[in-house]
């Protein structure tokens, strides 16, 4: 007796118990494909390059049930020099963007690393390029608590342009 009576409330229990979902990368084609599109789109400009700038710019951005993206707010940016190609990019994300299929729109938070490939031997005047980009930023910062709710982090992309020979 007893042991139906544990078979039935484990039962009972476990048809109302529900497997975590499964969800798939959130951009179409994964996470790869997303890398490679955003290295892709983002076009490095010439005042970054004569800056020898260098960062890290981080977003915030909802993606409603269409894939567009909207809301794009900058959490963190080690200068504003480095955040506008990430904004074209995240732009030209459009209809991309996959969300959980109960949700009207979802938030998520992407880094994006810009960097430049540093020659093989250290160059003085690009190592001082970066020094005075260094000492001269003006990172953004957000100062107001935004709320999260549920929000994905995705993984960081990592941008790497050439600085030419010196």
């Amino acid at each position: 007796m007893k042991r139906i009576l544990l078979i039935t409330i484990a039962l009972f229990f476990s048809v109302y118990c529900m497997a975590q979902q499964e969800q798939t990368f959130p951009f179409q084609g994964g996470s790869q494909v997303m890398t490679q599109f955003f290295k892709d789109s983002i076009t490095v400009s010439p005042q970054i390059i004569k800056a020898r700038a260098a960062g890290t710019v981080v977003f915030k951005f909802t993606a409603d049930d269409k894939g567009v993206v909207k809301n794009l707010v900058i959490y963190y940016a080690d200068d504003a020099i480095l955040a506008p190609p990430a904004i074209e990019a995240l732009k030209k994300s459009n209809h991309k963007w996959i969300i959980p299929e109960h949700e009207k729109s979802h938030d998520f938070i992407i880094p994006f690393s810009i960097g430049f490939k540093s020659p093989a031997t250290g160059i003085a005047s690009i190592q001082k390029a970066y020094y005075n980009f260094y000492i001269k930023r003006k990172p953004i910062l957000l100062l107001n608590q935004v709320p999260l709710y549920m929000v994905t982090l995705l993984p960081t992309v990592v941008v790497n342009y050439d600085i030419g020979e010196e």
